[in-house]
């Protein structure tokens, strides 16, 4: 079995950076939008939330179970209740990827497009970057929302999780 320290290192720092970002934002943050039409600083945040439950449900249902999933229209979480399901999320996607290499398989693959068939880790991988890409839109509203250039030098202090 391939050594994925490192990647499993990687995958909870991403965690620390969601953490982290959680914890700096005020309801107010939430509602922060481009004012045409794209999602709040809100739907981002809940949108990465569901991403694990909603994977999960298709490759590993078994490890889906109990998993915050988005009500379409309805109320948008708080930040507590969104870190606690990105912690939950993570913590059942580990566990997804060590049960299929345990086993020596891959995920199913139902919409029939190579999903992580070469190895699971590879739905983590999938995880940082679909975080960081969303994270990026989230720093843009933030910064466009008028944070101030120290508010915003603040929260780019994540980046030293990355150089530990």
């Amino acid at each position: 079995m391939p050594d994925l320290t490192l990647l499993h290192e990687s995958f909870r720092r991403n965690g620390r950076v969601n953490d982290i970002l959680l914890s700096a934002l005020t309801p107010a943050d939430l509602a922060l939008s481009d004012g045409h039409g794209g999602w709040t600083v809100g739907h981002h945040l809940t949108h990465l939330a569901g991403f694990r439950q909603d994977w999960l449900s298709n490759i590993s249902p078994e490890h889906a179970d109990g998993l915050f999933a988005p009500v379409k229209g309805g109320e948008l979480p708080d930040t507590q209740t969104l870190a606690a399901a990105f912690q939950a999320g993570d913590a059942a996607a580990l566990r997804a990827v060590r049960a299929a290499l345990d086993e020596n398989r891959s995920f199913p693959d139902p919409w029939n497009e190579g999903t992580y068939q070469s190895s699971p880790a590879h739905f983590l991988q999938h995880i940082i970057v679909h975080d960081s890409h969303h994270r990026g839109q989230i720093m843009a509203l933030l910064r466009a929302g008028g944070h101030t250039a120290e508010e915003m030098d603040a929260l780019d202090h994540h980046w030293a999780i990355w150089r530990e």
